[in-house]
């Protein structure tokens, strides 16, 4: 198969709906159902089966979606190793961001990095880190960037740390979380940062809060601590320095309140010999200088 059919094919899995694949591929549904009939004309078999509910592979089906993947994956292989042997940066810069920095400080880099390298093309997925991890190891991403503590044994580039703060249209202090009856608004970024939160809270206080509300997205805890609703614990990196309220750093001289959190950039070692990873970690080091430690 050439390599648009084999695109037509993984992007057919993915979707399991003709209209949705279609749209992908930028062409209408009859030119689509044209173009699968003649693929499966050349395998001799029927690949998908259609019915009201979408398309459903068959065993052929199957197999025929797994050569297409791995042709796919092969192409652009043998492309990123041609376009690393020439000066400028082509080929596609995979990037898996923890979803915290892919909204907050990731899109400034991305900028600067188009503009220095027009050629290049970029895939961004984002999540918590431990998908960040996860898609290294299956070679979805060249790069991940991750925050918090993650063991990782290639390449560990520390980028910035940013301190974590109690924010609040209300309270002034930390030990006023003691006598408020306003509720602790918490974010379930991923199960390692809420541990490091809740960790916190029951080394420097002997009860838990007395009314809490759980989002699953920091956005929505920062918007709901901005409306007077409760407060939260923020990282820096989600603060302007422009916003109507209260900001109490989770720390002091004596370090009795220290909290902190660090964003890290990983890969596997071979990763960083490509020259579109190359130019993306020297704009990276650059914005990260910048923002190296917010808690200095």
């Amino acid at each position: 198969m050439t390599s648009n059919e084999s695109q037509i094919i993984k992007i057919l899995a993915e979707e399991r709906n003709m209209r949705k694949a279609a749209e992908r591929l930028f062409l209408s549904q009859p030119a689509l159902s044209q173009r699968l009939q003649s693929i499966e004309k050349e395998w001799g078999t029927q690949l998908f089966i259609r019915s009201q509910k979408g398309l459903t592979a068959t065993s052929a089906g199957e197999l025929v979606i797994q050569y297409s993947i791995d042709q796919l994956a092969k192409q652009e292989e043998v492309f990123e190793t041609i376009q690393s042997l020439i000066s400028k940066v082509h080929g596609t810069l995979k990037i898996a961001c923890a979803s915290i920095v892919g909204q907050n400080w990731l899109p400034m880099v991305l900028k600067d990095f188009v503009t220095q390298y027009p050629e290049a093309k970029i895939s961004l997925i984002t999540g918590w880190s431990s998908e960040i991890v996860k898609a290294l190891y299956d070679g979805d991403a060249h790069i991940g960037i991750v925050r918090g503590h993650t063991e990782w044994k290639g390449t560990k580039i520390h980028l910035f740390r940013d301190t974590l703060y109690l924010v609040d249209q209300e309270l002034t202090s930390v030990q006023d979380v003691l006598s408020t009856d306003r509720p602790f608004i918490q974010f379930k970024s991923d199960s390692n940062y809420y541990q490091e939160i809740q960790a916190w809270w029951q080394r420097h206080f002997s009860s838990s809060p007395k009314r809490q509300i759980t989002v699953d997205q920091i956005e929505t805890c920062k918007q709901m601590a901005l409306n007077g609703i409760g407060y939260a614990i923020l990282p820096s990196i989600t603060l302007n320095g422009l916003e109507p309220i209260n900001k109490i750093p989770l720390t002091n001289q004596a370090e009795e309140f220290e909290l902190t959190r660090d964003t890290w950039l990983i890969g596997y070692d071979s990763a960083f010999e490509l020259r579109q990873v190359e130019a993306f970690v020297k704009v990276v080091k650059e914005h990260a200088s910048i923002l190296h430690d917010y808690s200095k």
